[in-house]
This record gives C-alpha cells, structure tokens and sequence, in this order.
C-alpha cells in the first residue's frame, strides 16, 4: 500500500510516517515508480508506535522495543535489556517529575509571599509599565 493508504487506515500523517521511517520504526519498499510501498503489516506497526509514543518513549527507545512488540496495544516480551531500558525511561520520568514539583512549589511560594505583601504599601503599579517589560 502506498503512504496515503497507510495514513488514511492508520489516522496518522504522511508527513509523520516518513518520520517513522527516517527513525528506522518503519520500513518501506520502493516501487518502480519510486513511491514508498509498505506491506500489510505496517498498520499494525504505525498503530504500536502510537501507543509507545503515548507512553512517553522516544523513537530511539521505541526503535529497541519493537522487536520485542507483540499486537496493537503493545505488549513487550520481558527480556533483561528490554526491562533495563523501559526501567531506565521511567526513572527519567520520574525525575522530571520531581524538578516539575520542585519548581510548581517555588512558583506557589512566591505567590503566597505576594498575595500576603498586597497589602503593604507600595508606589503605584503602572499597568503600562509592565506591559513594556519583555517576556
């Protein structure tokens, strides 16, 4: 089928099944007309990476795990490699999560301080002056 087909049975846009492609996710023949022909199994290929991706992989991790992807949904063979590396992305993940934590709580804390100070006497705010503030 050629790339429209697949986009269309798949949802997903030409222009990201070339990205696919690129990242080594998915595979294509040429034909002879030079247009991209991927076979039958491509849907359930696209469909796979969709949900990885929805797990928050990237395409390299993904690229490692699809070996080991069994149906759409996926489920991943338990090897040790593939176990290190899904290990590996979680720990990522949480620790971007703890920064996010850590700055969402300096934020809340240097509103509190200023909803508590509102009420001491300041100049003025000049609302034209901060509009002219660069953000």
């Amino acid at each position: 089928m050629r790339i429209g087909e697949l986009s269309r049975r798949t949802g997903v846009n030409a222009h990201q099944l070339r990205y696919y492609e690129a990242q080594g996710l998915l595979e294509a023949d040429r034909g002879a007309n030079g247009y991209r022909e991927y076979h039958e199994n491509a849907v359930l290929r696209v469909k796979q990476i969709r949900h990885l991706l929805g797990a928050g992989l990237s395409s390299e991790d993904i690229a490692y795990l699809l070996p080991c992807a069994v149906g759409e949904t996926p489920e991943l063979l338990g090897c040790p490699e593939l176990l290190a590396a899904m290990r590996s992305r979680l720990q990522r993940l949480d620790d971007q999560m703890d920064r996010l934590a850590q700055s969402r709580d300096a934020l809340a804390d240097y509103i509190d301080a200023a909803e508590r100070m509102s009420n001491e006497s300041y100049p003025p705010f000049d609302d034209a002056a901060l509009e002219s503030v660069p953000s």
